[in-house]
């Protein structure tokens, strides 16, 4: 589940990504438009700036923009830079592998297979879709989604659409 820190980093990086080249919008502005606490949102913004995501203009006519091309920042890399690593096993994780404590065979653990397939299709989706991706009215093409990935995860499910046992959600 994403933290409310990194859905309000979403939130301002797509209000900026809908700025005019070379305009600016202020963290009041920010705050107004997508009800986010500014004293949050500027801790948020401060850690943006710091990571190459936003550059900020003092003055009175400041403001925060994108400091790279919204078809350049993936919602992947924003949920690592708030949330970590994507992975829900420290032992499929790419950026950050360990061995779980509890792992008598890392090379024969059932549970790592799955979760591999998971993290794999996860970090598809989410590199697969910028922030101009968002903005635009379809979305990125099937193949920077992954598409492959998916659908071999969706075909391997025991669980589908409507099942029961699941209330009918997924």
């Amino acid at each position: 589940m994403l933290s409310q820190k990194t859905r309000y980093a979403l939130k301002a990086l797509l209000e900026l990504a809908a700025l005019p080249a070379g305009a600016t919008l202020s963290s009041a502005a920010i705050s107004a438009r997508r009800t986010i606490p500014v004293k949050f949102l500027e801790a948020i913004l401060v850690e943006l700036k710091r990571d190459g995501l936003v550059r900020g203009q003092r003055g009175r006519s400041g403001g925060y923009q994108l400091a790279r091309s919204a078809e350049d920042i993936s919602f992947g890399s924003v949920v690592r830079l708030m949330e970590g690593p994507l992975a829900l096993l420290p032992c499929v994780s790419v950026t950050q592998y360990r061995r779980c404590a509890d792992c008598a065979d890392a090379r024969t653990c059932e549970l790592k297979k799955l979760f591999r397939v998971l993290r794999d299709s996860t970090a598809a989706i989410l590199d697969g879709w910028t922030l101009a991706d968002a903005r635009g009215k379809t979305g990125p093409p099937a193949t920077r989604l992954g598409a492959s990935t998916a659908k071999n995860a969706r075909r391997r499910s025991p669980v589908k659409e409507g099942d029961s046992r699941h209330g009918g959600k997924l």
